[in-house]
């Protein structure tokens, strides 16, 4: 009868002197324990029996006799605590080919662990050493789960995966291997989770053929080739889901099902490497949250036809550039962070496709996005800063989209396409040297993007360059606002070019450039200069505030200027000898010399002020007697706000908010990154509490601080920004917009856009209109809606858009009526009436009786009573025959008219 446990041990009187023997001895589910000593035997396991090292590990060594120290072929057998040594270090000294084993606490030494079949092992708590070709190989259709295992000293690769095998492998460390640290190859593919490789020879990791594994938290470092590559050939391409991703990309896909398709990493880290992640071939591959670092070549490189995904990528530190594509490789990156990179951030060529989206790339020791052959890059949301060249260079025949881009603190251009084609929206620069610089046989386009603080030209256009530039603004330029070269035809739309050290808009030699309603004021030169036979034509556009002539047109220059506007200058033009300008409709206003042909604007015109060329003034002139331009400071405005009658929480507010955004401005000088910060208002309170005056006040704070480029006050109705017709609303709504661009757009009875239970109402489509130009224009206007406080809460509810803009509202409370009494105490003050102290008591009264019902306007109500008192006291004073000084100013008790009035 067989006993339930074996005892093994080379001299003990009644034990087994050979391992094999006490197997063989060994009922199903026994147990054989293990004296210290060497055994030299070929162990066979084919049965469910525990071997364990009695006196625990490295007492115990099985060495192989011939051949595997020792074979499993079948059952659920456990080894644990053995040493187990092969003949030779090319031979395996541990075969497992069938079966369930357990391998646990055990030394693999002088060969190979070899996992096989269709086996389904655990292999726990081991170690693998001086092994030749690999230390660990799996391979058939294999589902062996591997913990915290380790491979070391390895003349090979460390642990080899191929065929269909699917393992599980979590914690492994392979360290000091002549070859690759992992390879998987084949068509294997299962998770690698939680482990670290280092000082290999070959490839950190090797990702090869139509394997499909999942990479989870490895640290691969230290190596000298490669710590991270993946390739396929060209065939092995799976198909792609309709948005470009594979399916192992889908969130709905089991990444470690023969069904995924794409290698995936997640969480990885790379550091002292040679390239960090090389995709190439036709390999498809995901990298989600991954770092790269301090990479001897490429942080990560995409060759051939393979498509790559990054997510939440960090690349830093990389002697070669972070992020290449050639071949016709395709690479999309979201939220991917390049910093300090020794040459590129991001470097495209051949027919490669790279997509950035909410990217952020400082401080390449080259251009940060280099774009040449027939690459085609998209920047999406991106930011680019401090690099010693440019921000973005587009070459050869590459194209560039550029969306909602910033670029800051670049020593030479923004953003330089030297031919190639380009496509800028929403794309703000600030810091270069030059800011867009276009030279290209194409037509690029340039749409509502914004160059502030060039050492140089803000936007400069090449000679034989045409180009489109929509709603570009240009301003604080070193020299030329916007330089169109030799033979450009560019045609430039609602463009403005503002306080430049140059002319704002230069249109050289034998240019036949098209200006449409573009602007040019406070230039240290002219306005517009039009070069030696150049051929523009000008149209409604607006010259102010030049040094020099506003526009100046050399010598055989023949410009047309239709409906143009020179206002608020010394002079409004020069002509250089055989110039031949024409003139049509074109109006002059301030100008000191003028000898530019014109008609008078209209009254109303002068009225209403000019386009946003123009500096609107809040009160009064903004020049002293002497012609300067005066500075409005914080500390005045703030006072100004505190003279105001009532509204103490309304100016408390507004104070707060005044001092919190000098601390952001301070903290941008400092080079701090601004705290979140919605500028737009809700006011909300009934007719004449001061909206208007406070929302003009708070306009001319913001241009002090530095925040808004003018400061000034448009007002909106639903009348100016809804239309009548379909198709109408939206360019309605856009004009009112730009004109506010630079200052603040005030909508009175904001709620009358969209009226209660009207969905089909124009007015909806106004409010989307204004939600998607307020993002687009975020920092270069603020809205400001007003109307009575209930219907004011149903308009911000009334779209996502508003709700998520207007987080704050000030209330405005209804004057009391000593506060009433001061306004009208102010009305006489400024139009040279005396209040006796009788008469403000009997004012006070009238306040006190008079109906504060839902028609009662407050500050309008008082104005509109000191109208009515000087209206009194005229009749009176007529019907005096001896008239003095004291009777035409003073209002007395009976000039106050009754409530029943």
């Amino acid at each position: 009868m067989r006993v339930p446990w074996q005892r093994v041990s080379p001299h003990a009187w009644g034990a087994h002197r050979t391992i094999g023997a006490a197997v063989r001895a060994a009922a199903r589910g026994s147990t054989v324990s293990v004296q210290p000593g060497a055994y030299q035997e070929t162990l066979v396991l084919d049965k469910d029996v525990t071997i364990v090292a009695e006196k625990g590990a490295d007492t115990v060594r099985l060495v192989a006799a011939r051949g595997p120290a020792l074979t499993v072929h079948q059952g659920s057998a456990v080894v644990r605590d053995l040493t187990m040594e092969a003949t030779d270090e090319n031979e395996p000294a541990v075969v497992v080919r069938g079966g369930s084993p357990v391998i646990e606490g055990c030394r693999i030494e002088k060969g190979r662990l070899e996992i096989a079949g269709d086996s389904t092992p655990v292999v726990r708590d081991c170690s693998v050493r001086d092994a030749a070709g690999t230390g660990i190989h799996l391979t058939g259709t294999t589902r062996a789960v591997l913990e915290n295992c380790s491979v070391t000293a390895i003349d090979g690769d460390g642990l080899t995966v191929d065929a269909a095998a699917r393992p599980e492998v979590a914690g492994l460390v392979v360290d000091r291997v002549s070859g690759r640290g992992l390879h998987i190859t084949g068509a294997a593919g299962g998770t690698f989770a939680g482990g670290s490789i280092s000082r290999t020879t070959g490839a950190g990791i090797e990702v090869s053929g139509a394997a499909l594994p999942l990479l989870r938290e490895l640290r691969v470092h230290d190596t000298q080739s490669e710590g991270i590559r993946v390739h396929a050939d060209e065939a092995a391409i799976p198909a792609l889901l309709p948005d470009g991703r594979t399916a192992a990309m889908s969130p709905a896909a089991d990444a470690t099902s023969s069904e995924a398709h794409g290698v995936r990493l997640e969480r990885c880290d790379v550091r002292r490497t040679a390239d960090g992640v090389t995709v190439s071939g036709g390999a498809v591959a995901m990298l989600l949250g991954c770092r790269v670092d301090d990479t001897r070549g490429v942080g990560v490189l995409a060759d051939g036809t393979c498509r790559l995904r990054l997510e939440d990528i960090r690349i830093t530190d990389t002697t070669a550039s972070a992020l290449a594509a050639s071949g016709r490789a395709r690479v999309t990156a979201e939220r991917t962070t390049v910093a300090r990179s020794a040459a590129n951030g991001v470097y495209a060529l051949g027919q490669a496709e790279v997509t950035l989206r909410e990217g952020d790339l400082e401080h390449c020791a080259f251009t940060a996005v280099h774009c040449g052959d027939h690459a085609k890059v998209e920047l999406r949301e991106c930011r680019i800063h401090h690099t010693p060249e440019h921000g973005v260079r587009v070459t050869e025949d590459a194209t560039l989209l550029a969306e909602d881009v910033r670029i800051d603190e670049v020593r030479l251009t923004g953003i330089l396409v030297d031919r190639g084609d380009a496509v800028l929206r929403r794309c703000r620069i600030t810091g270069a040297l030059t800011g867009i610089h276009l030279e290209t046989a194409r037509r690029p386009l340039l749409e509502d993007c914004s160059v502030t603080g060039t050492g140089r030209t803000g936007i400069q256009i090449g000679p034989d360059t045409t180009a489109l530039l929509q709603g570009c603004r240009v301003s604080r330029t070193g020299s030329a606002g916007v330089f169109l070269d030799a033979r450009s035809a560019a045609h430039l739309h609602q463009c403005v070019a503002e306080d430049t050290e140059g002319t704002a808009v230069v249109i050289w030699t034998d240019s036949r450039a098209q200006l449409r309603e573009v602007t040019g004021t406070r230039s240290g030169k002219n306005g517009c200069y039009v070069g030696e036979g150049a051929q523009p034509l000008l149209e409604d556009c607006d010259f102010s505030a030049t040094e020099f002539p506003a526009v100046y047109v050399g010598a055989k220059a023949a410009p047309m200027l239709r409906r143009c506007l020179v206002h608020d200058t010394e002079e409004d033009l020069f002509l250089a000898d055989d110039a031949d300008p024409r003139f049509e409709d074109c109006r002059v206003s301030d100008v000191a010399r003028s000898t530019l042909p014109t008609r008078r604007p209209e009254p109303e015109t002068l009225a209403h002020g000019y386009r946003s060329g123009h500096r609107a003034t809040t009160s009064g002139d903004d020049t002293d007697p002497a012609g300067v331009e005066t500075v409005e400071t914080l500390d005045d405005l703030l006072a100004e706000l505190s003279l105001l009658v009532g509204l103490e929480r309304v100016k408390s507010e507004v104070a707060s908010m005044a001092k919190l955004m000098r601390m952001v401005t301070r903290r941008q000088e400092a080079g701090l990154a601004p705290p979140p910060l919605s500028r737009h208002l809700v006011f909300a309170g009934n007719p004449g509490t001061g909206k208007t005056t406070v929302a003009r006040l708070y306009g001319r704070i913001l241009a002090a601080l530095g925040l808004l480029s003018r400061g000034h006050l448009v007002e909106a109705d639903r009348g100016s920004l809804v239309g009548e017709y379909v198709g109408h609303t939206a360019p309605k709504t856009t004009a009112a917009f730009r004109k506010a661009l630079g200052g603040v757009l005030f909508i009175d009875e904001a709620y009358a856009l969209v009226p209660q239970g009207q969905s089909q109402d124009f007015g909806h489509e106004a409010v989307a209109t204004l939600v998607k130009l307020m993002e687009d224009h975020r920092d270069e206007v603020v809205v400001i809606v007003a109307g009575y406080p209930g219907d004011m809460d149903r308009f911000v509810g009334s779209n996502p858009g508003l709700a998520s803009r207007f987080t704050r509202t000030l209330a405005f409370d209804d004057y009391a009526s000593e506060e009433l009494v001061r306004i009208v105490r102010h009305q006489a003050r400024q139009y040279e009436y005396q209040l006796a102290d009788a008469t403000a008591d009997v004012l006070l009264r009238y306040f006190e009786e008079l109906g504060r019902g839902e028609g009662f306007g407050n500050g309008r109500a008082a104005r509109q009573v000191f109208q009515r008192m000087t209206e009194q006291h005229a009749e009176r004073v007529s019907d005096m025959a001896d008239v003095h000084t004291d009777d035409l100013t003073l209002v007395l008790p009976q000039d106050v008219p009754r409530v029943l009035d």
